[in-house]
């Protein structure tokens, strides 16, 4: 019992020892004592270079030890382009929203907002590679849409921005890909039978997107799906509407049972 004790002191003495050298005045921080230019130029190098993680933990200190200097909301801004960049689209997202409730009027405001739809739009590309073997009937394309209202948000907040003119043209796109995702939806209902819900399809592509170019399509499968149902009064009022509209359409050739895939145009 009396042999122990000075041995557990002793060994207790010797980790405290320990402790006390391993304390944050021996850490290797190579960063300690740069200043705010220092920090920063450091950051942008490794961005530049591809090493996000190490140009965030730059930017990431210059924000903690320089919170109310010219750098530190930029930092921020740069932290989520450089996860946008790394794929980490939950990440880049958090980020911007961080950045945006806490800078509500930052002169830069415009960019946070197209840099939150390239983080969307780009998950969309992934996503698409990733299922384009799938059948998409039962997923709803939420980034897209997310991606287009971000988009408006921008081109209608910020007229004279120069990321305005970029952000119209991404939201043409999403438009015409949600429209897509309506017609394979209805045509999806189409092929398995489901008549009435493919016409009901059709008619939210036409009510919901009526500048597009799928909105004849859209007619040619209400005209199919009513012709199946025996509706013959809205079957041939939808082909009337169509022919009015689409004089030279042979939309009403097309097999309705024909997989499209609603990211690819039509």
């Amino acid at each position: 019992m009396y042999k122990i004790l000075p041995r557990i002191l002793v060994s207790a003495l010797l980790i405290s020892l320990m402790v006390a050298c391993a304390g944050p005045g021996t850490s290797n921080d190579e960063t300690k004592g740069w200043s705010a230019d220092k920090l920063y130029s450091e950051a942008k190098s490794a961005q530049a270079s591809r090493e996000y993680d190490k140009s965030n933990k730059y930017f990431e200190r210059l924000e903690a030890r320089y919170p109310y200097g010219k750098f530190a909301q930029q930092a921020q801004l740069e932290i989520a382009y450089n996860y946008y960049k790394d794929q980490e689209q939950a990440l880049a997202l958090a980020a911007i929203d961080r950045f945006m409730k806490q800078n509500p009027a930052h002169p830069s405001l415009d960019y946070a907002l197209y840099l939150k739809g390239l983080v969307t739009f780009t998950e969309i590309q992934g996503f698409l590679a990733a299922i384009s073997q799938q059948d998409l009937s039962e997923r709803d394309p939420k980034a897209a849409r997310e991606s287009f209202n971000t988009f408006r948000e921008l081109t209608t907040r910020f007229p004279d921005s120069k990321y305005y003119r970029d952000a119209q043209l991404r939201m043409g796109y999403l438009i015409g890909a949600l429209a897509n995702y309506e017609l394979h939806v209805g045509r999806y209902y189409y092929k398995r039978g489901a008549y009435l819900a493919a016409a009901n399809r059709g008619k939210a592509l036409i009510d919901n997107f009526s500048n597009t170019k799928q909105v004849e399509g859209a007619l040619a499968l209400m005209y199919h799906s009513y012709d199946k149902l025996g509706m013959t009064a809205y079957r041939d009022d939808t082909k009337r509407i169509l022919m009015q509209n689409f004089p030279n359409s042979q939309a009403l050739e097309k097999d309705m049972t024909v997989d499209i895939y609603w990211w690819a145009p039509i």
